[in-house]
């Protein structure tokens, strides 16, 4: 039996061209030999569609698409994703992987294990299968695995039941592993270590399908691999492409030659994934132009660099907005960077505004002195200034803050947190060091002296982060530990960190948490980002 992997790029709710594009590769397969295609999870609306679901019109259509494509399935049959009505109680939706053959859905399919975690949170809307079931098909017993159904071990708990371990007692001799599984650095080896073990346990050949492209804040990259019952990996598709490769099932298992297995090199992973997620947000979003606050520092340069990578130079306008508290260097080095990447400048001084508005606020201030008031107006008429010119020409302006400083609240709400998207969100400081230096690998394109200054906002005479915050080294660490990996503050004292710098930064992550309740869409790199996948209250005492 020949089998096409297909990995696809969907947008939700596209539901024609999302059925075109599984039509046609279908028809590309049958033109290849192929006996059977596999997509990805919720192939037909795309996954995530969350509160689209209780729309009645919305369920409807995925319905009436699931049918369409199984028209496509003449002389060759195809596993497809998407969403259907639960016949029975509980839940109205089931999450399901429909087995077409013959022109027609002969199997449906439905998701067992329902994650609530992190991002996911799909027992909002789905009823879990109450049944397993194997198909046969030229011979072949299938066992179809739908994404968390493949993962009941390998999360921060374990599942109550492994829906892989009742397909094995149900004879399956193949697992069909459709998957929607967004990307993070470092799952490559989480995955590795998935498909390893659960092939240890069960000793079936697995052919995974996951989807590219970016919903939001999720970025999906493919990786999908068929692995035999050995474990050896046989075939891995690209990531962040589309691609659809074959692979041979016969005598009991998945034929073809051992390959190693495709682990990223971390730097150039977390610029590609910025760089697909940029281009990808603004595609699906019919956007063409972006614009910037571009202040002569490293996260503006950064962002810069990867958006003209992303979308062209011609389509990024990067607004230098010069105070009197600006150095000489940060606008010539500003003015650099445009010069390497190609972008056409415009420079605004913000000075007579400025003075402007500190004279009209005087008798309300009470003769009080120059504080963080006046360093906030300073950011927040860079705000209007590039909402003025996204509003007039159309631009979608991108944030350019970094999760260090969004996690610590270094940054001014209506200010420099104003924007469409969020690129470095997710991005630690120091990582964004990191990612400078690879842009700048075949040569300089953000100039160093931008990558050796001491970071500044600029907004005061003489003034540096590190006059407010810990050095950014010791920062990331506390913040990740605390973050990422969820460890108290005890915790993080006992493996040596000051007590004092343990506090303050916890302190200023959780009553700072209001800021990034309104932040833009984050473009989501790590195991655990600012958003959707991490919920505080608010209104709470704690910390």
């Amino acid at each position: 039996m020949k089998i096409c992997l297909a990995q696809l790029n969907y947008t939700i709710g596209d539901f024609e061209q999302n059925t075109l594009k599984i039509s046609d590769a279908i028809q590309e397969a049958k033109k290849s030999g192929a006996d059977l295609v596999l997509f990805s999870e919720l192939a037909v609306c795309g996954y995530m569609p969350d509160d689209l679901l209780d729309y009645d019109w919305f369920v409807e259509k995925c319905e009436s698409s699931l049918e369409a494509v199984a028209q496509s399935c003449q002389g060759i049959a195809a596993v497809v994703g998407g969403v259907m009505r639960n016949p029975g109680k509980g839940r109205s939706l089931q999450n399901v992987a429909c087995f077409m053959q013959n022109g027609k859905i002969s199997h449906v399919i439905c998701k067992t294990l329902l994650p609530t975690y992190d991002i996911f949170n799909e027992a909002r809307y789905f009823e879990p299968a109450d049944h397993t079931e194997i198909i046969e098909y030229k011979n072949v017993k299938l066992g179809i695995a739908i994404c968390e159904d493949f993962w009941d071990i390998y999360n921060d708990f374990e599942y109550k039941e492994s829906p892989v371990q009742r397909l094995k007692n149900a004879g399956a001799e193949l697992i069909l592993h459709p998957s929607a599984s967004p990307f993070h650095l470092g799952k490559a080896a989480v995955r590795d270590q998935v498909f390893a073990g659960n092939i240890s346990r069960f000793s079936l050949p697995v052919c995974y399908v996951n989807q590219v492209g970016v919903h939001t804040d999720l970025i999906f990259d493919g990786d999908s691999q068929a692995l035999n019952a050995a474990g050896d990996t046989i075939a891995e598709l690209p990531y962040f492409q589309e691609k659809m490769v074959y692979v041979e099932y016969a005598d009991g298992d998945l034929k073809g030659n051992k390959i190693e297995p495709f682990f990223p090199e971390y730097i150039s992973t977390l610029h590609d994934a910025i760089v697909f997620g940029i281009r990808e947000y603004f595609s699906k979003m019919g956007f063409k132009t972006a614009i910037l606050g571009s202040s002569g520092g490293i996260d503006s340069a950064v962002v810069q660099a990867l958006a003209t990578e992303a979308l062209g130079a011609e389509n990024v306008f990067p607004v230098l907005m010069p105070s009197e508290f600006s150095s000489e260097g940060s606008i010539t080095d500003a003015e650099l960077l445009s010069g390497n990447l190609g972008n056409k400048t415009n420079i605004i001084s913000i000075a007579d505004t400025y003075h402007s508005l500190v004279q009209s606020l005087s008798e309300s201030f009470q003769d009080k002195p120059f504080d963080v008031t006046e360093e906030n107006l300073q950011a927040r008429i860079r705000g209007i200034l590039l909402m003025a010119l996204s509003n007039k020409f159309g631009h979608i302006l991108l944030n350019t803050s970094n999760k260090s400083e969004m996690a610590v609240g270094y940054s001014t709400l209506y200010g420099d947190m104003c924007g469409g998207l969020s690129p470095l969100g997710d991005v630690y400081k120091m990582k964004v060091y990191a990612l400078a230096n690879y842009i700048n690998r075949n040569g300089e394109i953000i100039p160093q002296q931008i990558i050796d200054k001491a970071p500044s906002a600029e907004l005061r005479p003489g003034q540096k982060d590190s006059d407010s915050l810990p050095e950014y080294s010791l920062l990331d660490e506390i913040l990740n530990l605390f973050i990422e990996e969820r460890r108290g503050r005890d915790e993080i004292k006992s493996l040596g960190y000051e007590p004092a710098v343990v506090d303050r930064v916890i302190q200023l992550v959780n009553r700072n948490e209001y800021k990034r309740y309104q932040s833009p869409p984050i473009l989501r790199v790590s195991g655990k980002a600012f958003g959707s996948g991490r919920r505080i209250p608010l209104v709470a005492k704690y910390g």
